[in-house]
């Protein structure tokens, strides 16, 4: 007899959840997993996918069902609310991201203590990684919005689940999917979903494993490297960019529009904060 923790009910409910890691700027799908209990499980399925395969495709069955409605679900008034409120709704994002840095910096010296290298690798993401993200249009042009962009975009969301405190899309706005990526998820567009898909399975066949090497062996550098990351694209989410279609636009905010900005900032902070405490209690 299945448990209620362990029940496809709740584990449907779990991929909802999840799904909020896909689609929320500053949510990561990897710190929900853990926050839900899965993320272990699911990285060692992905890792080890030919060890006890149909166990553990029955047992996420339910929770990829459960993201796809998510998805679905949740896109539309998300979509709305970044065309008529984009600065309050980012500048909210933006402080959801940070609320999650204390819990990042704390995980990134669990096994070792910080050295040189380690502050090497959080500048050289923060400073270079911050300046090819904002250039990054420029340099190769906008990622089209078809087929072989939405596979781009599968990738970076199962990254988001294998490195927890990830955001995708943080990168996915920066790279001009984010919003086309909503307006299919929200028309249940097969366009969207199966190269997102096709993307999604190819990332976690390509990267669990060794990201499961990488933060057994190297965990320290891999966190101060995602560090780097989600600060510079935190960053770089409330910095209008003439190379990006989708960057933010402050004309015509008011003060009204800045209070409420920094209201949900603040918000935010302590949203990722409550989630990093219960991160800690279930992981």
């Amino acid at each position: 007899m299945k448990t209620k923790q362990d029940n496809f009910l709740s584990r449907f409910i779990k991929g909802i959840v999840i799904a909020l890691g896909f689609i929320l700027p500053g949510v990561s799908g990897g710190v929900l997993a853990a926050i839900l209990g899965i993320y272990e499980r699911l990285l060692s399925f992905m890792a080890h996918v030919r060890e006890n395969f149909k166990r553990d495709f029955l047992y996420f069955l339910p929770v990829g069902i459960g993201g796809i409605v998510g998805i679905g679900v949740l896109s539309k008034p998300l979509e709305y609310l970044l065309q008529h409120y984009q600065v309050i709704v980012l500048w909210g994002f933006a402080g959801t991201i940070l609320g999650t840095l204390p819990t990042l910096i704390k995980e990134s010296t669990s096994r070792t203590d910080r050295d040189k290298i380690d502050l090497l690798w959080f500048f050289s993401m923060l400073i270079g990684g911050g300046l090819f993200l904002f250039f990054m249009s420029e340099i190769f042009g906008t990622i089209p919005a078809n087929f072989f962009g939405f596979i781009i975009a599968g990738i970076l969301i199962a990254l988001g689940v294998l490195v927890p405190g990830l955001s995708p899309s943080n990168l996915l706005i920066i790279l001009g999917l984010y919003t086309p990526m909503l307006q299919g998820f929200k028309d249940f567009n097969p366009l969207v979903f199966i190269p997102i898909a096709i993307g999604g399975v190819i990332s976690m066949l390509v990267f669990s494993k060794a990201m499961e090497n990488l933060i057994k062996h190297h965990h320290s550098r891999v966190y101060h490297f995602i560090l780097g990351i989600v600060l510079a694209s935190t960053i770089l989410i409330l910095i209008p960019n003439p190379y990006s279609p989708e960057s933010i636009s402050y004309q015509g905010v008011t003060g009204i529009d800045w209070i409420l900005s920094i209201v949900f900032f603040i918000l935010g902070c302590g949203l990722a904060l409550w989630m990093s405490k219960l991160e800690d209690k279930y992981k």
